[in-house]
């Protein structure tokens, strides 16, 4: 259903307007260069809980997940030389040295979300093991506010920077056009693959960190207000400090390979919520 159309229309960013899967195919557009450039805000972020370089295991309601232990280094953000097909909103690239943080090994499953909220909102269902989906930003930060409520943690969504860096392969990273390859089809579901349908996760092969499916899958809400690109090295940036849309990244089911790439942005509305968005939780 979406892979002709969200092929045909992704040549700049992802923008998402409308709130639910019946304005879908009005939903879809080209974007760049919106709200400025990346600055101090608050996202939602709570504190940052000691870092010690081990991988940890979290259960709640009897539904455990991993998050990867990732360390900080400094990376070129946006269009670098292997991002063939980049995009405007792609550029300029910008230094960009980010602290150690935690990132889920997994989107966010349907299991894990179903267990913290008591339901389920995908559209794709038959297998806990995919990724929930028609989730809205704002429904990310409900699941999240009462999964951080029953474990005692401080669990948030990844900011652009460190979205992009852990799907580069963080300080291991080789160089690669989507996340752990150069050869999309080796780690992700996406509109040539997918059967028009998300996949359990862990289905495909992970990147350098062993983190999987950062490519393709479903779309991964950043914690960002979407705006342009500074060349200014930065440190943690957090995106700017207002704005209409947020940002995802990684592609999905529906997608050609060019909307896998580690690099592309997608731009989309937060009361949005369709069968191509998920998460992926930081820590």
């Amino acid at each position: 259903m979406y892979a002709p159309l969200l092929s045909l229309l992704l040549v700049g960013g992802l923008v998402v307007s409308c709130g639910d899967d019946d304005n879908e195919e009005d939903a879809l557009t080209s974007s760049s260069n919106q709200n400025g450039g990346n600055g101090s805000s608050d996202n939602g972020n709570g504190g940052t809980p000691a870092f010690d370089g081990k991988d940890k295991v979290f259960t709640v309601n009897g539904v455990s997940f991993k998050m990867i232990a990732v360390k900080g280094g400094t990376f070129t953000m946006g269009a670098t030389s292997e991002q063939t097909g980049a995009n405007s909103d792609e550029s300029p690239t910008h230094s960009v040295t980010l602290s150690d943080c935690y990132i889920g090994e997994t989107e966010v499953t349907q299991e894990l979300w179903s267990a913290v909220m008591g339901s389920n909102p995908s559209n794709f269902t038959g297998n806990m093991q995919r990724p929930v989906e028609k989730v809205s930003w704002n429904d990310c930060q409900a699941f999240i506010a009462k999964l951080n409520e029953l474990t005692g943690e401080t669990f948030r969504l990844p900011t652009e920077a460190q979205w992009e860096y852990a799907a580069r392969g963080g300080n291991q990273a080789q160089g690669r056009l989507y996340s752990g390859s150069y050869a999309i089809d080796e780690v992700a579901w996406y509109g040539s693959n997918s059967s028009s349908t998300t996949h359990p996760v862990k289905t495909k092969a992970p990147n350098e960190l062993g983190i999987y499916d950062m490519s393709g899958n479903v779309w991964e809400w950043c914690s960002d207000w979407y705006g342009s690109y500074s060349s200014a090295a930065q440190t943690d940036p957090t995106g700017p400090s207002t704005g209409s849309s947020r940002v995802a990244r990684g592609g999905s089911w529906g997608d050609y390979a060019t909307g896998c790439r580690v690099a592309f942005r997608g731009i989309i509305t937060p009361t949005n919520s369709i069968s191509i968005l998920g998460l992926r939780l930081a820590y």
